[in-house]
């Protein structure tokens, strides 16, 4: 097979050998770098990449500058490698909305020794990155493989149909996604209006990034969308974001869910994890609940899908069409827990009926 092409952009020499050598360990990697835009151009007039690891600021020209440079010219898997900062998580989330696939967070100091820490998330991004459908854009090191019994335990019972039979203001749409899935939930939740009910959301995002891209949301969405915070309520017209670096779980009290935002071990190598948010779901609120599995690399969220099918909630899955990696549903459809497999432009109407059969009871 063809080696991964991939061409690094960042200004810091140091930072471009340190990411050069951690691609460089994949056989599957054939690596280039540029110190800035201006040269990277000079390097893909020779040879077009097939993915571009891509600094946010840099002299002569910003990387989301070159970002849309790329979209408009020839789309290319580009994923955006910024600090950790409050200016650079905006920065980089408009980078994302530009047509970024991925992003790599780095610390603003030690960021060398944090990249070799991550070396096999990089690698795993950058490779799922150089595969992903472009077209339909508008890590940590090996750890034991956890599944959600580390965060909570599944329910005892074998279907939970007949444990909660909560009232209709209480249902809820429950959405987990990965690479690819910032762009389709802004896609998915500007078509939603305010009565929809309460959603609970799984993005895989490092941490600072998830409140910066609730904040995004909110300010183009009917929806009021927050980043969560422990026991925020779920209502109708609002959905939360999982913060990263936490797993969020649902939980019941009384007539009305409620959010846990909790530390524990990265679930599937994720935190939050799609898979511990499903299993919550399923454990408390399976009649009630539409779940989504949306575009992403793995396969966290597959088998907490199928424990909240098997609860008795309504699932579906985002096809591959409109899938930026068709990953984490694929798993989902394979272990036979989806209803309904839709494009991605199928899924609001999809929500809506749910909504309206759970108000006609």
């Amino acid at each position: 097979m063809a080696k991964i092409h991939a061409l690094i952009v960042d200004d810091s020499a140091v930072l471009r050998q340190v990411m050069a050598h951690v691609l460089g360990q994949d056989p599957d990697f054939e690596v280039e770098s540029a110190q800035d835009p201006i040269f990277a151009m000079r390097r893909m007039a020779k040879r077009w990449p097939d993915v571009v690891v891509l600094d946010v600021e840099m002299p002569r020209m910003d990387g989301i500058t070159f970002l849309r440079k790329i979209m408009a010219e020839r789309p290319t898997p580009v994923v955006m490698c910024s600090t950790l900062t409050e200016e650079g998580t905006q920065t980089t989330l408009d980078a994302i909305a530009a047509g970024a696939v991925d992003l790599i967070a780095k610390p603003k100091i030690n960021a060398k020794t944090f990249l070799m820490e991550e070396a096999p998330r990089m690698r795993a991004a950058v490779k799922a990155a150089a595969q992903a459908n472009v077209k339909r854009l508008m890590v940590r090191p090996p750890a034991p493989r956890h599944d959600a019994d580390v965060i909570l335990p599944a329910s005892t019972t074998a279907s939970a149909k007949s444990r909660f039979r909560a009232p209709r203001v209480s249902s809820l749409i429950g959405i987990g996604a990965s690479t690819g899935g910032t762009q389709a939930l802004e896609y998915l939740l500007t078509a939603l209006p305010r009565t929809t009910p309460g959603i609970v959301i799984v993005q895989h995002m490092p941490e600072k990034f998830t409140d910066a891209f609730a904040k995004r949301l909110d300010g183009i969405c009917e929806l009021e969308v927050m980043e969560a915070k422990h026991n925020d309520a779920v209502i109708p017209g609002r959905a939360l974001i999982a913060p990263g670096n936490k797993h969020m779980l649902v939980k019941r009290e009384g007539f009305r869910y409620v959010v846990e935002v909790k530390d524990g071990p990265p679930v599937n190598r994720h935190r939050p994890s799609v898979d511990v948010l499903f299993r919550s779901i399923a454990n408390n609120a399976p009649e009630n609940t539409l779940g989504i599995i949306m575009t992403g690399m793995g396969d966290d969220g597959a088998s907490g899908m199928r424990e909240m099918h098997t609860a008795g909630a309504q699932t579906v899955a985002q096809n591959e069409e409109t899938c930026v990696v068709y990953g984490m549903p694929k798993e989902a459809v394979e272990r036979g827990g989806v209803d309904h497999i839709l494009p991605l432009e199928g899924i609001p109407q999809a929500i809506l009926c749910f909504a309206e059969k759970r108000t006609k009871g």
